[in-house]
């Protein structure tokens, strides 16, 4: 799974108020072939329309809780590259040429 990207925006309201925003992003790449052939599962299901994941431990068992997490924007694995930035990070590149601040943390492992 990716860890949540983070995105900030500065902007200014009609009243000249500075106003930022942060919101965080969370991606999640499928079982690599080597994850298959071990036998491991996925542990979290992501729901994009709600911006929620479920996780749940698998070596738990059913009885585990699962622990739900919402944010700005779910992407799943079948997600393509270009729909991300589209959706999330273009937004904050225009602001960016339009003159304001905007930064784009990024951590987690790649799908390679």
């Amino acid at each position: 799974m990716r860890t949540p990207s983070a995105t900030s925006t500065t902007s200014t309201t009609s009243l000249g108020k500075a106003m930022e925003s942060v919101k965080v992003v969370v991606r999640c790449r499928p079982l690599n072939a080597k994850e298959v052939d071990q036998g491991h599962e996925t542990c979290v299901q992501m729901f994009p329309d709600k911006g929620l994941i479920e996780i749940r431990n698998p070596s738990l068992g059913p009885t585990d809780p699962i622990k739900t997490f919402t944010f700005d924007a779910v992407y799943d694995c079948n997600s393509k590259q270009l729909d991300l930035y589209a959706e999330t990070f273009a937004p904050l590149v225009d602001s960016v040429l339009d003159g304001f601040n905007g930064t784009i943390f990024a951590y987690g492992q790649t799908g390679t």
